[in-house]
Formats: C-alpha cells, structure tokens, sequence
C-alpha cells in the first residue's frame, strides 16, 4: 500500500498546490502564447495584451483553482471568457476550456451536467470558427479533441467510481461474515454455559437437600459445582475473546470433539447421570461433524439432568448408516420438571446445528418411558 501513494504523482498528493500551479500555468500560457503565421507557435509580450483581457484571462485561468469540487463552475467561467474574447478574433481561452472540460468529466459527479458543458464548449469552437475563417477540417478535430478529453475524463470517474462500489460490497460483505459468525458464537455461548450452569443448578440443590443428612455427599456435589464453575468461566472467557473484533482466530484452542466424549460423560457421572456410551463409528469425522456431534449430545444430557435429576439413567448411541452418522440418545427416567418437549433453547439450537450441517433431528417422548433424541448427520454432504 505505501508503495502504491509513492507512485502517485503531484496532482493527487497536493492536490490544491498543484491546481494553483496549473491555473498560473495555463494563465502564463494563454497570455504570451499564440498562434502565428502558417500553424506556428509564438510569444508574445504581456505588455501587449489590453488589461480586459488580462483580466478574462486571469478569471477563467483562476477558476480552474476549483476544478476538483466546482468542475461545473470552472468549465462555465472558462467557456463564458472563451465567448467574451470571440469579438477580438485574436485572443481566445481555447487551452484553459480544455482542461475545464477534462474536469468536467473527470469530477463532476452529474453527467448529464458535464454534456451541456461539453456541447456549451463545442458551440464557442465552432463559433471562433466562424468568426476567423478556421477551415472545416481543423474545427471539427477540434471537436473530436474536445469531446475525446472529456470522455477520458468521464471514463476515469467511472472506473474510480465502480472501485469504490467494489470495495464497498467487499467490505460489506466481510461485516456480513463476521456478523453471522458472532451469531453462530453466540450460540456456542449459550449451549456451553447453559449446560455449565444446569450442571451447577442441580448440583446445588442436590447438596441443600442432603445437607443435613449427608454431608459428605454435599461437599462432593459442591467440588462438583466449583468443578462446573471454573469450566463454565473459562469458556465463557474463551467465547467472549472470540467476540471481540481484535481478536485472531489463529489464537483459538480447539473445538470440543467426540474424543472429549469420556470427559463429557465423567461431568454427568458426578452429577449423578449414569450415561453410557456405544461408538459404532469407524471412520474419523470432519471437525464440523465432531463439533455439532458433541454438542447435541451435550445438550440432550443437560436436559435429562434438567428433567430427570440424579440417578437418572442415559445412553448414547453412535453409529454409522450409509454416508450420514446418527447420534441417538435415551433416558428411561420419567420427567420430574416440564418435559423437554419445553426446553426453549435447547431443542431449538440442537435443531438448529443439525439443519445447517444439512441433517434432521427428532425429537419426542418413547412409548416405554423416558425420552428420546435422534440427530442424522451426513457426512459428505453440503451445509444447509
């Protein structure tokens, strides 16, 4: 990038010493500089010059001083003086309406505004034309000249104009990005929290109501809530580093995968959830896989804790059926809270991740007691 703004030239650096630059330029130029006999260039003294016309041309050359935020403006004055000096048939501003009506096109944001300007210009060409006897064929380069310069103007503005619009839809498109993957990270709050703190809710009225009793099962159902606590902040710590917009993926830990299965389940097992496991996988899963995998089951087991309470029973099947997984977990427990089927969040988000790996889930209660929940995940397919 600092190598591009070392290329650029005087006229984009300072661009308001540059344009006065030019505006004495082109006065200089237009006051001592002339036609003369047989289509050559020569000078002429200042002191020549009647003072009207220095002053013409001192206005129209000063004009293009505005030429970048007042393109319109400057053009007009420029093709105003060219007309006023129409009478002298001597002197002209033909070289300062050129560069005007280059600016017109080039920064002139309206370009019906420019082609009055340009058609303004033409007519004063050919108008000098009529008045000095200029031969056809040199009025109508002109005019090719003319409008060829203001063209190149407008094709510049255009190009600039449409980099822009691309590096708007770029940009917007990277705020899209980040805004669905703090969306989709907002989830991951949810569902790991959630079940952190489910695990501390039942926990803790496990130890109030044995308290009394039972002491030593209340210290080790509290090490198990301090044991939830600190997990909990620690990934809420990690999520909510993820949310800030300084923060580099490349940072990250890795996600949670079927491998942490065995940990998962020791968590449920101090709780008080007997949770066994049957893997009928054989092949390693993609991350994606993995990650939605594990939660839903996490999820699946937070609710069984949520409804069932200790010494509720739960399995988790694994296996394999075609190019899809399915993940199937039961709990023979007859609900002693609202039944799951009410679980707000936690169904709907379950849903949720098997719907945009391009799965299904079911849920609902089994005939034989307890509650079930099915998830389908291909494997090899594309995301919802």
């Amino acid at each position: 990038m600092n190598r591009k703004r070392g290329l650029r030239g005087p006229f984009a650096r300072w661009p308001r010493a540059s344009d006065a630059t030019l505006a004495a330029v082109l006065f200089l130029a237009t006051t001592l500089v002339t036609d003369g006999p047989a289509d050559t260039i020569v000078t002429r003294p200042i002191t020549g010059v009647p003072i009207p016309v220095l002053a013409v041309f001192a206005v129209a050359a000063a004009g293009m001083y505005r030429r970048r935020d007042k393109p319109i403006r400057a053009l007009g004055v420029a093709v105003a003086g060219w007309a006023l000096m129409l009478p002298t048939r001597e002197y002209d501003v033909g070289l300062i309406t050129l560069f005007a009506v280059y600016s017109a096109g080039r920064y002139s944001a309206s370009g019906r505004k420019g082609q009055i300007g340009l058609a303004a210009a033409m007519a004063v060409l050919v108008a000098e034309a009529l008045v000095r006897w200029t031969p056809l064929d040199e009025t109508v380069a002109g005019v090719v000249v003319m409008f060829v310069v203001w063209y190149t103007g407008r094709r510049l503005r255009l190009r600039e104009e449409r980099a822009a619009e691309r590096r708007e839809r770029q940009a917007a498109e990277a705020r899209r990005i980040v805004a669905e993957e703090r969306t989709h990270i907002a989830r991951e709050l949810h569902d790991v929290v959630a079940h952190q703190v489910s695990l501390m809710t039942v926990q803790a009225g496990a130890a109030q109501a044995v308290a009394a009793t039972d002491p030593e099962s209340a210290r080790q159902a509290m090490a198990a809530v301090e044991q939830a606590g600190r997990q909990a902040l620690d990934e809420l710590r990690h999520l909510l580093g993820v949310l800030r917009p300084e923060t580099r993926r490349d940072g990250l830990g890795p996600q949670p995968g079927l491998a942490d299965l065995p940990r998962l389940v020791g968590q449920f097992a101090a709780a008080g959830v007997d949770v066994r496991v049957s893997d009928g996988l054989r092949a390693a899963l993609p991350t994606r896989i993995q990650l939605s995998a594990y939660r839903i089951i996490q999820e699946a087991l937070t609710n069984v804790l949520k409804h069932g309470g200790p010494g509720t029973g739960a399995e988790v099947h694994l296996r394999e059926d075609g190019t899809d997984i399915v993940i199937e977990i039961i709990d023979h427990a007859q609900p002693v809270a609202p039944s799951p089927q009410a679980a707000g969040h936690g169904i709907i988000g379950m849903r949720e991740r098997a719907t945009l790996l391009g799965g299904t889930l079911e849920t609902g209660p089994r005939p034989e007691g307890g509650f079930r929940v099915s998830a389908r995940l291909p494997v090899a397919g594309e995301s919802a």
